[in-house]
């Protein structure tokens, strides 16, 4: 008898069929072929289907417990939709097998070829991908990674201790001084070739000799390590600039705009000496990002955009001398804001109860003073308390201003002023 597979099948129905007795595989196959005879026709007789081949191998499960049957039955076919629905639904007028009353139900009819073709889909998307990954990369990834390859291939060992370095220590006026090699490959990967590592926490004498003789720019990791590598650079080499990477990152991670970001932001290495006897003064070893920073914003630019001459024939008033009384809560929300605002050139206006009424840019202080109309408490702003700052604070009646420094002393102004030192 002709029999057709599964695999060369259109569609399978799938039935579930339930039989109160016990009977055997044989028993359901016969009860389909007996009950079904004559049913739809000759043309659609289930045996003479199978001869030609437009039936397949009739799959019967069944599973007895309980003194019950159940199972389920899988028949392939090359019909077409609608043939292939009728035999289905003849399946139905079963209602008994052997001895026993039975149901069975038709549950779906799969078309195989939807099963294929999403196999197809499937599998042609994780090919295209493979294809993609591993073939055929496109241009820029090949330019990229050959010029990775020679920026890799440029890192050199320097000096008699061997330190990782870029091609142009030797010919440049200017270095730029790193933790470990993985921070030279990633600055040679950006373009700069002048860098040289320590590789490690001491600090060998080739680079004590070339500090000696070049400009040299300390470039290490935004933690507690780095710190005290500059720590250590400045007490032992003669560099003259400090940067670091942004908090809590490293130099071998960071981008290319990060990395131009820290060198135009560098500082000169005596303020950061001086920045760290100060600290060791006060046991205020905590606040280096922050005194960094605050050196960092006083080098790079002014702090007011509104600075006028001051006239010499106006003699200054002078104030009894005193001393700027602030309570906890006060001195510990002053300090706050400060620290918050280090580097964003901004100001906070606070009223009596210290909250914000607004943050403005340095700029804007004097417009936002009046149009508050005197309602304002304290100023607190990123940069240095000057002379032009004190008279506008003065006639908008505000009692104190807060900065990280001042050119102004106290008994030259009856507005309270505090800096960081101060707090």
């Amino acid at each position: 008898m002709g029999k057709i597979s599964q695999v060369s099948s259109k569609y399978i129905i799938h039935a579930a069929i339930e039989i109160e007795g016990v009977v055997d595989r044989p028993d359901v196959i016969g009860a389909i072929f007996g009950q079904t005879e004559g049913l739809i026709g000759s043309d659609l007789e289930l045996r003479e289907l199978q001869r030609s081949g437009r039936i397949g191998r009739i799959e019967v499960n069944v599973d007895t417990r309980a003194g019950k049957t159940q199972g389920t039955i899988i028949i392939p076919s090359s019909l077409d939709k609608a043939e292939t629905s009728i035999i289905a639904a003849a399946l139905e007028v079963i209602q008994r097998i052997g001895p026993c009353n039975a149901k069975l139900k038709v549950k779906n009819i799969e078309d195989v070829r939807i099963s294929k073709r999403k196999y197809v889909i499937d599998r042609a998307k994780e090919l295209l991908k493979t294809m993609m990954d591993d073939v055929l990369p496109d241009s820029q990834e090949i330019a990229d990674e050959v010029a990775y390859s020679v920026r890799v291939m440029e890192v050199q060992e320097y000096g008699k201790d061997r330190l990782p370095a870029g091609p142009a220590v030797d010919e440049s006026d200017s270095i730029i001084v790193v933790e470990g090699r993985a921070d030279v490959l990633n600055l040679l990967k950006h373009g700069f070739k002048n860098v040289i590592a320590i590789n490690g926490t001491s600090i060998p004498p080739t680079i004590v000799d070339l500090c000696a003789k070049k400009e040299v720019t300390a470039f290490v990791d935004g933690d507690r390590g780095g710190k005290l590598i500059v720590q250590e650079l400045i007490s032992l080499a003669e560099i003259d600039f400090v940067t670091m990477a942004p908090d809590g990152k490293e130099v071998e991670e960071i981008t290319k705009k990060e990395i131009h970001k820290a060198l135009r932001s560098r500082v000169a290495a005596e303020q950061v000496k001086m920045d760290i006897t100060t600290q060791k003064e006060n046991g205020n070893s905590n606040r280096t990002n922050t005194v960094s920073s605050r050196l960092q914003q006083r080098s790079s630019r002014p702090v007011h955009s509104e600075r006028r001459e001051r006239p010499q024939m106006q003699p200054r008033p002078q104030y009894a001398p005193k001393k700027v009384v602030v309570t906890a809560d006060e001195k510990n929300k002053f300090t706050q804001m400060l620290n918050d605002l280090v580097g964003t050139r901004g100001a906070c206006l606070l009223d009596e109860s210290l909250n914000i009424l607004g943050k403005v840019p340095l700029p804007e202080i004097e417009t936002s003073l009046k149009g508050l109309s005197g309602g304002v408490h304290a100023v607190v702003f990123d940069g240095v308390i000057e002379r032009p700052v004190v008279q506008l604070a003065e006639r908008s009646n505000v009692k104190y201003l807060v900065a990280m420094d001042s050119k102004v002393k106290q008994n030259e102004t009856k507005v309270g002023i505090l800096t960081l030192s101060d707090l």
